[in-house]
């Protein structure tokens, strides 16, 4: 079963060599998810790792991943891990598709609007954490 989600690149790590035989790469996709954003973190494995090489921080990009979920028994005590793997990176939206190696070339940024401050209330308080 896979899954998509779109929003903006917040930060790339490097590579990781786990194993012998097992590498990967994980990366952080801001999402727009109501009155807080939503930072969802992914991983890219094995030869996936390079999927993420033509974009930068700030690029907007639709991953389509799995849901992956393992065991693993530490001293008779089950722990559990769950992973989204990515398995696609598009760019999306304003953001060009990039060759691994090309130039790096950013849009000017547009001037924003502010948005009117809200007025306060009761709910104010109600914060995400």
């Amino acid at each position: 079963m896979s899954y998509a989600v779109t929003g903006r690149l917040h930060e790339i790590f490097s590579e990781q060599q786990v194993s012998e035989k097992f590498r990967k790469r994980e990366f952080v996709v801001e999402v727009q998810d109501g009155q807080y954003p939503e930072h969802i973190k992914f991983q890219l494995v094995q030869d996936k790792c390079a999927l993420i090489e033509p974009y930068r921080l700030g690029d907007e990009v639709k991953v389509t991943f799995a849901l992956r979920g393992r065991g693993f028994n530490k001293n008779g005590e089950m722990i559990y891990f769950t992973n989204l793997e990515a398995w696609r990176v598009e760019g999306h939206g304003n953001t060009p598709t990039r060759q691994a190696g090309a130039p790096q070339q950013r849009p000017a940024p547009q001037p924003q609007q502010q948005a009117a401050a809200p007025i306060a209330g009761n709910d104010d308080n109600d914060l995400p954490f």
